[in-house]
């Protein structure tokens, strides 16, 4: 099958790549236009206008967007019969605008808390001085998520702190933020596969880990970890509360693609914080290492909005992120730059080992026959995630952790905990509030 695979900024190349590796023909086109001749893929190839491969790719083809933001040109090439994964119009709305999404979820029947739109910083902090509580600060759209921060003072006296260094550094330039209700529970979310009618697959329960930091210390990134697990039990109060709720509107919006709530629960609610209406990262990667099923079927069958049967690995899975400096900060010093660095392996990686190692902004370039070459081709410092599942959350971690020992990037960091909260308490408590 040929494939036009769309990315914002190749955040799914390790999924591209998949395909290409079950026998499909994948082209990809990155919106973005900065990795344009420096990550190389052997079985990808790297186009530079999505438009002129339609052609190519057909209506008996797919089309696999990872990124909202194109919802209106996905619906435009639905209708004109192009089989298409990825979203819509309508769920770029749930995701890209906090408020919108609050919304929708309140009609629906979720338990939301109080938040706030604001295009101009100056009266976020005028309204925190005047209401002495503890807010979140998130970012709107596409706006870097590194500018999220949780108050920890009861007065809001750090938010106020945040917020004017923003100010002062950002200029107010294009600036959309919500604030919203800090709330205390136990941070996780739920998702599922809809093919424009109904559900497809289990449901994925799913815990991240934003902080930088062990012990969710240091500020926020995009993600450091995450923890998986599939539940075919559609009873489950956690799906039944939020996620369960929104089938009705994601038929009316004609989503087809991966659609994910994350949730603050405690002991009497869960209270939806945001919508992700596409492909998580690394909640594909994670989903690569349980899934049985082949990608290039399972997309397939959801843009044709056609029954499918998943297959997946039964356990948890662990995932996490590998990264050098500057991440999760640009810096300007080239002196922090991995660019050009190669990666290595200590030891000969099994085939498990090599199937769950996601190369991020990595080059791979082939020397002879067997030999290959990994050289970082990015900047940024965002280098790979590794996964590994076992029967047990302390099982996928031991294993997991072993795998990144025979992994050598100099200067690379990541967390040692991801999952560790989870099995030390979390776990416990979310079963006796019934959530899972």
């Amino acid at each position: 099958m040929n494939i036009l695979f769309i990315s914002k900024d190749l955040g799914q190349i390790t999924l591209a790549c998949k395909l290409a590796e079950e026998g499909h023909a994948v082209k990809i086109y990155e919106t973005d236009g900065k990795w344009k001749n420096k990550i190389r893929r052997p079985l990808v190839k790297f186009v530079s206008n999505w438009k002129t491969e339609l052609d190519w790719v057909s209506k008996d083809g797919l089309i696999v967007f990872d990124y909202t933001g194109m919802g209106k040109i996905q619906d435009d090439l639905r209708q004109k019969g192009y089989s298409v994964f990825g979203g819509c119009e309508g769920g770029d709305e749930l995701e890209n605008n906090r408020q919108r999404g609050q919304k929708i979820f309140s009609l629906l029947g979720m338990k939301i808390k109080e938040s706030i739109d604001f295009h101009n910083i100056g009266d976020i902090v005028a309204f925190l001085k005047k209401d002495k509580k503890c807010w979140v600060i998130k970012q709107n759209g596409h706006m870097d998520k590194g500018l999220n921060y949780v108050c920890k003072t009861a007065d809001g006296r750090d938010a106020i702190s945040v917020l004017k260094n923003y100010k002062k550094n950002l200029k107010d330039n294009n600036l959309h933020f919500d604030l919203q209700e800090k709330i205390e529970g136990i941070e996780i979310a739920v998702g599922r596969f809809f093919d424009g009618n109904n559900w497809v697959g289990p449901i994925c329960v799913n815990i991240e880990h934003k902080n930088l930091f062990n012990n969710d210390l240091g500020p926020k990134t995009h993600e450091m970890g995450n923890l998986m697990w599939y539940d075919e039990n559609e009873n489950n109060k956690l799906y039944q509360e939020t996620l369960a709720k929104m089938e009705g509107y994601l038929r009316k919006i004609n989503f087809k693609g991966y659609f994910d709530i994350n949730c603050i629960v405690n002991k009497n609610n869960a209270h939806p914080l945001e919508a992700t209406a596409r492909l998580g990262q690394p909640t594909a990667q994670l989903q690569n290492t349980i899934h049985i099923s082949r990608w290039g079927e399972l997309l397939k069958a959801i843009a044709d909005g056609k029954k499918y049967d998943l297959k997946y690995r039964k356990g948890f899975a662990v995932v996490v992120f590998l990264g050098t400096p500057p991440y999760p900060y640009a810096n300007r010093s080239v002196l922090n730059s991995p660019k050009g660095i190669e990666m290595f392996f200590q030891d000969n990686l099994t085939k498990e080992d090599a199937r769950n190692t996601y190369l991020e902004e990595v080059s791979v370039i082939e020397k002879g026959r067997r030999e290959k070459k990994y050289i970082i081709a990015g900047s940024s410092g965002y280098i790979a995630h590794v996964a590994a599942i076992g029967k047990t959350t302390k099982e996928a971690r031991k294993k997991v952790y072993k795998l990144i020992d025979k992994i050598v990037i100099p200067k690379m960091f990541y967390r040692t905990d991801i999952g560790l909260k989870f099995v030390e308490g979390d776990q416990k408590k979310l079963r006796e509030w019934g959530w899972i």
